[in-house]
């Protein structure tokens, strides 16, 4: 019996070493992932509001000029919206993942 308790305790701190690895590793990504999403969302505004200053030139111009401005410019904010939810949705992941990680670590007691 004392071996299996021995077997059972090093399979559980190994356990809890892995996960911890990957938490680090997690915290590390999300950390980098948070940073990427500041500046995509910096992008995204000024792509935003250059678009919004493109239509109005185009509705008050009304040239196809004009037009074709605002449309390549409402297609670079789109293209930008789309890769700040893209990585919002992969910032959720990866806290689901930590959060998962943390409810399986189990902290022995002492």
């Amino acid at each position: 019996m004392g071996i299996d308790l021995t077997v059972a305790t090093l399979t559980g701190a190994m356990s809890n070493a892995s996960i911890e690895r990957r938490l680090f590793e997690i915290a590390k990504r999300l950390r980098s992932a948070n940073e990427e999403l500041a500046v995509v969302e910096e992008q995204f505004l000024a792509l935003s509001e250059a678009a919004d200053e493109a239509r109005v030139r185009s509705l008050v111009s009304e040239t196809p000029l004009a037009h074709r401005e605002y449309t390549e410019a409402q297609r670079h904010a789109d293209a930008m919206g789309r890769s700040r939810t893209n990585l919002q949705t992969t910032i959720a992941d990866m806290r689901r993942t930590q959060n998962e990680l943390l409810d399986k670590l189990v902290v022995s007691p002492d």
